[in-house]
């Protein structure tokens, strides 16, 4: 699950025609160029949530190719030049089993409910998978006519395809459909009773629309939280990702001080940055390579 938000809180997501077109065009264009698939993502106000899949290790690629071209749109867009998202780190959290996943999936596209913004999450202005998750269908996006060149490279329009979440790929279309439709109400549900009992109006789609890009929240912002690398419901399946995570550290920097010494060494699989511009070897490579060898 990725998520990362814009700087100063500010809004400058604010759902618009021109946001939401852009939003979509640069994730489905990140996504077509590493090989990455989309399960679920929702464009808030000043972050977003997107759930995916990483098939060839190219995260760092897909998040600096998406990030970068929504940014420049939008600045372009709002008329700004400085940076536009925060400075912190995009966060990107490990989901373990299916039930981590679906949760995850259900938390993105449900947020401006929880938040008070609108009462149902099909009524969220901005960018999001609801209806492609709901219906399996794929979602459509026009080039930008701001910053991208009408006569460069990159195609006029893009296809996203949605995938179904691991896990799930037993269920009918009707199944899947039925139990993803259940977790929202059931979240919507909550939110609703909870702003009655606590006496809280519903902000709604309209004034969601008429807030001002520079505009941010007036609730106080909670910092130097501790920010999370893996979820998991799962107790035992939680301590067995963060030692498979503790391994890989450990065996990459032993690979790394033999790799600064001179001395030959095998990476593990997983290692980014010195595979793609250094050219180390890395474990699954060579397995691949000895396995595809005649015998």
């Amino acid at each position: 699950m990725v998520t990362r938000r814009c700087t100063q809180r500010q809004f400058l997501l604010r759902p618009d025609r021109e946001t939401t077109n852009a939003f979509l065009y640069c994730l489905a264009w990140a996504a077509r160029r590493t090989d990455m698939r989309v399960l679920a993502f929702l464009a808030h106000c000043n972050h977003h949530h997107t759930i995916v899949v990483d098939t060839q290790g190219r995260m760092p690629e897909f998040l600096e190719t998406f990030h970068k071209l929504v940014a420049k749109h939008q600045n372009v867009l709002r008329g700004r030049w400085e940076n536009f998202w925060a400075s912190e780190a995009t966060s990107v959290v490990e989901l373990i089993g299916p039930k981590d996943i679906l949760a995850k999936i259900t938390y993105a596209l449900t947020n401006p409910v929880k938040d008070g913004l609108v009462d149902r999450a099909d009524q969220w202005p901005g960018a999001t998978s609801l209806w492609a998750n709901l219906h399996e269908r794929p979602i459509s996006a026009r080039r930008p006519s701001r910053f991208f060149r009408t006569d460069g490279d990159l195609p006029e329009f893009l296809t996203l395809e949605l995938d179904r979440p691991p896990g799930f790929e037993h269920l009918s279309p009707q199944q899947w459909r039925g139990m993803l439709a259940d977790q929202l109400r059931l979240i919507e549900t909550a939110a609703r009773n909870r702003r009655r009992d606590e006496g809280r109006p519903l902000l709604g789609r309209a004034e969601v629309l008429r807030q001002r890009p520079t505009d941010r929240p007036q609730s106080r912002e909670v910092r130097r939280q501790v920010s999370p690398r893996l979820a998991s419901i799962n107790k035992w399946a939680r301590i067995e990702a963060i030692q498979r995570n503790k391994t890989f550290l450990a065996a990459y920097r032993a690979a790394r001080q033999l790799w600064k010494a001179g001395t030959a060494a095998l990476f593990p699989t997983g290692t980014y940055w010195l595979r793609r511009f250094a050219g180390v070897p890395v474990e699954a490579d060579v397995l691949a390579t000895v396995s595809a060898a005649p015998s």
